[in-house]
């Protein structure tokens, strides 16, 4: 990962090798420790797994239980993630000027399985994950930010009352990507 971050010159870039140097890890059993795969009650959990010196790069475990999501949202930085257990349904959206003021139109709903890798670089990286279940999701997010420092990669959330719901998104399912 370091060697992906620090030789790459633009975020896009660093999405595609840092793709290319996730993938292999997300089919390594026993890659996290126990206290690493453990979620939560009352939400998704974030388990940082590395933050490099100087902020280049830091790499986190989320683990959502069934039924778990996140707020609509965007981020600070780029972002590769992977998909290491379970599932996760995943809804992007754009922000768009309409004649009801600024909504959030939904572009895309991927539905990605152990393997599958996406990448992402702000702006336009609008989204809602989420858990369908029946059991735990566990993803491998690589952020371009210092994730020990921030605390999370979230930019901004977005409140419900913008979310278009006259217009749902297509969607995608059992996407393979390489971003």
């Amino acid at each position: 990962m370091r060697e992906a971050a620090r030789s790459s010159s633009t975020a896009a870039q660093r999405v595609a090798r840092t793709s290319e140097r996730l993938r292999p890890f997300l089919a390594a059993p026993g890659l996290l420790a126990a206290h690493q795969r453990e979620g939560r009650a009352d939400g998704y959990r974030q388990h940082l797994l590395h933050a490099e010196p100087g902020g280049l790069f830091s790499v986190v475990a989320l683990v959502w239980l069934p039924g778990q999501d996140t707020p609509v949202h965007d981020h600070v930085s780029w972002c590769v993630t992977g998909v290491y257990e379970g599932r996760e349904v995943e809804q992007r959206y754009r922000l768009a000027s309409t004649g009801r003021g600024d909504r959030l139109v939904a572009t895309e709903r991927l539905v990605n399985s152990v393997g599958d890798v996406n990448g992402f670089i702000p702006p336009g990286d609008i989204h809602l994950v989420r858990n369908p279940g029946p059991g735990p999701a566990i993803s491998i997010h690589v952020y371009g930010a210092d994730i020990s420092r921030l605390g999370t990669s979230v930019r901004r959330i977005y409140p419900a009352h913008l979310i278009d719901t006259a217009s749902p998104a297509p969607s995608t399912n059992d996407r393979r990507s390489a971003s």
